[in-house]
């Protein structure tokens, strides 16, 4: 703990942040595979884990699906999917195995089937009978290898979506409701939020474009503030607040464990037989079959081939060594030199990007680092797995003390350890992958400072919506009613 603690104080971490991300990329992991995106209830778009600020002796690990959501969605708003098994793996040996998964199952009951209206008057708890289309959920812990199985934690209801103040007066209330406790001391919240992603979505996919870097474009434009595209849209989430002990491979706590690096990620299947009955009914059987995965945010998107990518996500993590190509001679790096280094652009330009050789990202993304003195930092071990990787030792940031930046500019409980709500990944991986570090790491690591690539950004830093002080901390989701998407 001092040990972490001092590093902290001293800036003395070296790190080389570099994930797969840049003037392509779409938002975290939406929509980001063929297949995927024409099933958003199986699309999971965002993984976070850290250290839970307000109990620090629990990880919060947030798992959100559905991407995109219209707020004012109705009459048949969206849920998750009775026939989609999301689940939730970690990883505490090293081998990118998952040793625990957290395994989500939900059903939908109807109150009343003879009438079309989600809601049938004002609801005021998450089981009020005016509530036409209540679902709830089973959770299991699963583990494996020889004294593996499988058991229930605990069971919990979804609240409804966040409709309007004639059908859903109190919200939050109505959301706290939902908190549910499992076995073990484990706390659990699956519904709607605010999607706690941004990003300048619009920019971003007309050709490349970062509007503070717009005059340095191969089409220049005025240069502007960025705007969140994800602003107004909400998302479904799953949140689960589990005991460090319960996650670490000798069951040890924050301050004991010897083992104190995890790896994570989250996922959906379906069953590999679906059938359309003449009812209009859906049956699934077979076995289940992974279509979405995520560990780091962006890597489908934009280091992953258009024509692997559905492959990818069908993929187990331990086997990911046979993309390892695409990390180290990404394709994205070629486009931003491609876009922003102009020589006869009178505004200036950035530095051209090596795009061959990035065995850094190889680290990040599939390895974890090591610290100078050969301990690990956020290292699992040589198994190429794409990983959200969190180091349960390192304690988190005070309050008011965190960077948005997370390790880029010396917050080692920020992303890539982990990844936190407010952590603004798009403009890490901005600057990473424009090898754009900044002066700290490029003096003490000397890695390139390419100045100004060390200043890229998109524009947006936060998050359009204030984010909850306590579990399940993202922010309320919008009201259909209120909706600011088309006004």
């Amino acid at each position: 703990m001092q040990k972490w603690k001092a590093m902290i104080a001293a800036f003395t971490m070296v790190m080389v942040l570099l994930i797969a991300a840049g003037p392509v990329a779409e938002a975290s992991s939406h929509r980001e595979a063929p297949f995927i995106s024409t099933d958003p209830l199986a699309d999971n778009t965002d993984l976070y884990a850290f250290r839970s600020p307000d109990r620090p002796d629990t990880v919060t690990i947030v798992a959100n699906y559905i991407p995109l959501e219209e707020p004012n969605g109705g009459p048949n708003f969206v849920s998750f999917g009775d026939d989609v098994r999301y689940e939730i793996h970690v990883d505490n040996n090293g081998d990118a195995k998952p040793d625990i998964t957290y395994r989500f199952t939900f059903e939908t009951k109807r109150q009343n089937p003879n009438t079309f209206l989600y809601i049938t008057g004002p609801v005021t708890s998450p089981t009020d009978p005016n509530f036409n289309l209540q679902q709830c959920y089973t959770v299991e812990r699963v583990t494996y290898g020889r004294h593996g199985k499988t058991e229930v934690l605990g069971y919990g209801v979804v609240p409804p979506v966040n409709v309007g103040p004639r059908s859903t007066p109190n919200y939050a209330s109505i959301a706290e409701q939902a908190i549910a406790e499992l076995n073990g001391g484990i706390r659990v919240f699956a519904g709607q939020r605010d999607d706690a992603f941004f990003v300048d979505l619009g920019s971003i996919f007309d050709l490349g474009g970062l509007r503070p870097f717009n005059s340095l474009h191969l089409i220049p434009l005025p240069d502007e503030a960025g705007i969140d595209g994800v602003n107004g849209y909400n998302t479904h989430t799953i949140s689960l607040q589990i005991p460090i002990d319960q996650l670490t491979a000798d069951g040890m706590g924050a301050d004991q464990t010897k083992k104190p690096v995890i790896g994570i990620y989250a996922s959906a299947s379906r069953q590999r037989i679906r059938v359309l009955n003449r009812d209009g009914s859906v049956h699934g059987s077979g076995a289940w079959q992974q279509v979405s995965r995520l560990g780091n945010p962006l890597v489908n998107e934009v280091i992953i081939p258009l024509g692997k990518k559905d492959y990818w996500n069908a993929q187990p993590p331990h086997k990911d060594e046979q993309f390892e190509q695409f990390y180290l001679n990404p394709e994205l790096a070629g486009i931003v030199n491609l876009l922003y280094t102009q020589p006869t652009n009178p505004n200036g330009v950035l530095q051209t990007v090596d795009t061959t050789g990035r065995a850094d990202l190889v680290a990040i993304l599939l390895t974890g680092v090591k610290l100078p003195d050969g301990s690990s930092f956020t290292f699992t071990g040589n198994t190429r797995a794409d990983l959200l990787r969190l180091n349960v030792a390192v304690p988190p940031t005070a309050s008011g003390q965190a960077s948005i930046l997370g390790v880029l500019e010396g917050d080692l409980a920020g992303f890539p350890n982990g990844r936190r709500l407010a952590d603004d990944v798009t403009d890490i991986e901005l600057k990473a992958v424009a090898q754009g570090y900044g002066p700290f790491l490029n003096s003490l690591l000397g890695l390139p400072n390419k100045s100004p690539n060390n200043l890229v950004s998109d524009g947006v830093q936060a998050n359009d919506m204030p984010f909850l002080a306590s579990f399940p901390y993202q922010a309320h989701p919008h009201a259909g009613y209120d909706s600011s998407l088309h006004r």
